[in-house]
């Protein structure tokens, strides 16, 4: 896998951990109520799903190994132009049902580059 590669993993697996940090120790109403909290991380998962865009781009094989590829791809498109119908519950579930699955995937890819 090339620098290029990489960088767009890292760049996945940073946003993932800096959602995850502010996460901690809130629950969904704070999530409801903070709208910088909620932009934030907004912001974070349109960087998670361009980099995967751009990473099935320049490496299908590696990218289709992210499971919930085309999910996490349409989530990032809905959160930019669908903006005013973003369900908070929805990116809520996704923070905790499935950002930890994604952000093993991508950090298993990213070690396995390292060797």
């Amino acid at each position: 896998m090339k620098i290029r590669e990489q960088k767009l993993l890292f760049d996945v697996v940073e946003s993932g951990r800096s959602i995850q940090v502010w996460c901690a120790g809130r629950t969904f109403v704070d999530y409801q109520t903070d709208r910088q909290l909620r932009r934030a991380i907004e912001r974070e998962f349109e960087i998670i799903g361009e980099a995967l865009s751009r990473l099935l781009r320049i490496d299908t094989a590696a990218a289709q190994r992210i499971s919930q590829l085309p999910r996490i791809i349409s989530f990032r498109n809905r959160i930019i132009h669908g903006y005013d119908t973003i369900d908070d519950a929805t990116v809520w579930g996704v923070i905790e049902g499935h950002l930890p699955e994604l952000l093993e995937e991508a950090d298993s890819l990213l070690r396995e580059s390292a060797q």
